[in-house]
């Protein structure tokens, strides 16, 4: 079996937390618990015939009092970068983000994840800037930790980058 090592990155309140819970445990919880430094999961998968294990960190957010530690990304095959739909200030956090991964660690494999489609009537981040998103490369899913909508998905697609069968 193929162990490769992920991280979810994000700002503070993306649901990066119940996007792991929906994927690894498939259940959300509607009560908010704010991760401090990293909460690790584990998941097997199985891609076409290969056997993979998801060791999956789910990193504290990143707002203006604290700072994703990048030193957690050490190892990592890949990562999720999570941005909130309804918030358009994430998107700013997640670009900034990816950036200084690419700085810090180089140009990782991703996928951008897009949470809280479920409220899509009250998304701040338009069709526009995904589309600028995708134009720049980055592989762009719409998920709701809280129905599912997407998130093995993203997983899937992440694993399949990292693991070209």
């Amino acid at each position: 079996m193929i162990q490769k090592k992920i991280c979810l990155l994000g700002a503070f309140a993306v649901g990066k937390t119940s996007l792991v819970a929906r994927f690894v445990k498939s259940v959300y919880a509607e009560q908010y618990v704010t991760t401090v430094g990293v909460k690790v999961d584990k998941k097997a998968l199985t891609l076409g015939d290969q056997e993979i294990s998801l060791i999956i960190w789910d990193l504290a957010g990143e707002d203006e009092f604290q700072k994703v530690e990048m030193s957690y990304l050490r190892g990592a095959a890949g990562y999720l970068l999570v941005a909130d739909g309804t918030r358009r200030s994430t998107l700013e956090t997640a670009r900034m983000l990816a950036q200084r991964v690419t700085e810090t660690h180089g140009a990782l494999p991703f996928v951008f994840l897009v949470n809280k489609s479920d409220l899509a009537d009250d998304w701040e981040i338009d069709e526009q800037a995904l589309a600028e998103c995708t134009q720049a490369g980055w592989q762009v899913i719409k998920a709701s930790a809280k129905n599912g909508t997407g998130v093995e998905e993203a997983f899937k697609l992440l694993a399949a980058q990292l693991c070209p069968q």
